[in-house]
């Protein structure tokens, strides 16, 4: 698979469900370019085990990611109406009601194919006859989408690996920091941290320091 870092983010139109109760058939993350940067992630399939975890970690923290300017929108294989229920159904019976930011829906399994985290590939049968091997759901990948429409920032987790949702939130304070001052961001770099340039000389003065 080839990266999508430093490239285009590939665009799409789907439905989705907003706000948590609204069914809509064209959705775009272009939408956003411009305006604000994404954290774009997709995770396996409704109505399962790991991803409302997930799914409510993003909620939890989206207050956040608002502060900062930043859109947070979903994707899996399932259908908008799948995506409406789940979203309708209470947490105590496996739902995420309460759950507000976009979730797209992507039922033909191009977006995840685009973005590369189809978990599953397609090959043709001795009868000519296209077959599915592995499972058709997507990776938990998730992709930070710059106000341009530039992927800088992308991590692809296995099915059973759940992800971080606060590292999502230092890699926005990452790129915006390096975007309004400049300065790139060391390893384990937190904001309000001090960074540094980007020079021989600018990492000397940084390791001298730390």
């Amino acid at each position: 698979m080839q990266t999508l870092i430093g490239k285009k983010a590939p665009s799409f139109s789907a439905g989705a469900v907003i706000n948590g109760n609204q069914i809509v058939e064209e959705f775009s993350l272009d939408q956003y370019i411009g305006k604000k940067e994404v954290v774009f992630f997709f995770y396996p399939l409704d109505f399962t085990f790991v991803c409302p975890t997930e799914l409510i970690a993003f909620q939890e923290k989206l207050a956040e990611f608002e502060a900062r300017n930043v859109a947070v929108v979903g994707c899996s294989v399932d259908s908008p109406y799948s995506h409406f229920a789940w979203l309708n159904t209470e947490k105590n019976k496996g739902g995420i009601k309460g759950v507000t930011y976009p979730l797209v829906a992507d039922l033909s399994k191009t977006i995840s194919e685009n973005y590369g985290v189809l978990a599953s590939e397609y090959d043709y049968n001795e009868e000519g006859n296209a077959v599915s091997t592995g499972e058709p759901v997507a990776y938990r990948g998730l992709f930070l989408i710059d106000k341009r429409g530039t992927v800088r920032h992308s991590v692809i987790n296995d099915l059973p690996l759940g992800r971080s949702v606060d590292e999502a939130i230092r890699m926005v304070d990452a790129l915006q920091h390096f975007e309004e001052n400049g300065e790139v961001c060391p390893a384990n770099w937190n904001k309000g941290k001090e960074a540094m340039q980007a020079t021989a000389a600018g990492v000397a003065d940084y390791l001298s320091k730390n």
